[in-house]
């Protein structure tokens, strides 16, 4: 057989192995599903959860609000209204300058 033959051949069989792999999954999609006899009692109702019960909510496992830990620091300022942090906290004082240690002069002598 020649290259050209081969790779016609090769083409059409993954074209071909395609064309299954189609057909295998339309066919089942698109099969009946099996009857399930957990339909809800009243068929006209909608709760528009699926086809699923509504679970009720389990409650949380962490505490929600309440007062701080006892490890907890408060914070030094409460932003509670339009003023802005450095309104709230006290300027800070500023370093002093160091002076440059001096050489001593060296007089001739």
């Amino acid at each position: 057989m020649s290259a050209g033959y081969q790779l016609l051949l090769m083409i059409a069989g993954m074209h071909v192995l395609g064309l299954v792999c189609v057909a295998v999954l339309m066919v089942l999609a698109l099969r009946q599903p099996p009857e399930d006899d957990r339909r809800p009692s009243d068929p006209g109702s909608d709760d528009g959860w699926g086809n699923e019960p509504r679970q009720p909510r389990r409650p949380y496992d962490r505490p929600w609000g309440g007062i701080p830990l006892p490890d907890a620091e408060q914070a030094g300022v409460r932003l509670r209204d339009a003023r802005k942090l450095g309104d709230l906290r006290p300027n800070r004082e500023r370093r002093p300058a160091r002076e440059p240690e001096r050489a001593p002069v060296h007089q001739p002598g």
